[in-house]
């Protein structure tokens, strides 16, 4: 039945990507200075998770690398190289400037004039998740850089913009901002179709199936992807020719709970203490939970990066936030 399981994985980037055209031609026109060997505009990408942004992002660089001849890029997902450190070491990597770097010994600043001192061709970064970063003073490099072009992506512009500080927050507010909504039904069952004709055998699955996973994902295309993926196992290792509804209702809660697990495996050490903590001990008030997160970890964050970091976890569907200010609690989901 599995004919190319690759299609079926979340970081899969299609050939051609469905119901997304006006934001690939906004972000297309951001970054086609370049072609002329100038630097992009600053571009912004918001939206839901599952929406499709980190799927565009690097759909559009990718064809933006088949018209140029001379580009470097880089991708960074913010969620696992979140400090500054790392975030500059990963661009330095992609051009060959980390052979003596040692990530115990050698400071930001050594990485930082290495980046300064870059003269080769235009440079794509693409910074994933960037409310995420714990130094977002390194966004405040990057946009120095002359060669360089940031591809932003976060979940809500608001969010990432309060985290800011004045100077960073002037010179981020004229990029080019991309919004994403979440994928209707019917778009989210063309997605699946078309991942269902390049992965799996002909007949395999049929458009009503197809519809009940794209209800089970509510617009989310990684839950949708997940779902489809955990059906087509489910189908082939019973032998079946073809995924029955039965087969996706079964798959539902191994998709969700796939993209769930992956999501807090992603998690910083501070948002897993977190997380842990609402998980072993229930529900809890703001006060009381940071006094249990304060006693687990070496070197708190401020009460405001833990409510960031914990409105991060809601969006994500890992925690649920009930009520309002001091009548707030969170549990784990």
């Amino acid at each position: 039945m599995i004919r190319d399981a690759r299609v079926l994985q979340p970081q899969f980037i299609p050939d051609e990507v469905e119901h997304r055209n006006p934001e690939v031609n906004r972000l297309s026109d951001t970054l086609k200075p370049i072609m002329d060997g100038q630097p992009g505009e600053t571009s912004l990408l918001v939206g839901p998770s599952g929406a499709g942004k980190t799927c565009i992002a690097k759909y559009t660089v990718e064809r933006l690398r088949e018209n140029v001849l001379d580009i470097n890029t880089r991708y960074v997902n913010c969620w696992q190289d979140y400090t500054r450190f790392q975030v500059l070491y990963r661009i330095l990597d992609c051009i060959d400037r980390t052979v003596d770097v040692h990530r115990r010994s050698t400071p930001k600043d050594e990485l930082l004039d290495r980046l300064r001192e870059y003269d080769g061709p235009q440079f794509v970064v693409v910074l994933d998740e960037v409310d995420q970063l714990e130094d977002k003073s390194v966004l405040y490099d990057l946009y120095r850089m002359p060669r360089i072009s940031m591809i932003l992506i976060a979940n809500r512009e608001q969010e990432l913009f309060s985290q800011l500080d004045d100077r960073l927050t002037s010179r981020l507010q004229t990029c080019v901002r991309i919004s994403f909504d979440k994928y209707p039904l019917d778009e989210l069952v063309s997605i699946l179709q078309a991942r269902a004709r390049w992965g799996l055998s002909e007949g395999a699955i049929g458009k009503q199936e197809l519809a009940l996973i794209a209800d089970a994902a509510a617009g989310d295309a990684r839950v949708a992807i997940s779902v489809l993926r955990n059906a087509a196992r489910l189908a082939d290792q019973d032998g079946r020719a073809e995924i029955t509804a039965d087969v996706v209702r079964e798959a539902v809660p191994e998709g969700r709970d796939e993209v769930r697990q992956k999501t807090v495996e992603q998690l910083n050490p501070h948002q897993r203490a977190l997380y842990d903590i609402l998980r072993d001990e229930g529900e809890l008030d703001p006060g009381e939970l940071y006094d249990r997160y304060a006693e687990r970890v070496d070197d708190p964050k401020t009460k405001r990066t833990v409510r960031n970091y914990l409105s991060k976890m809601d969006h994500y569907r890992l925690v649920v936030a009930d009520g309002k200010n001091r009548a707030r609690t969170y549990r784990a989901r």
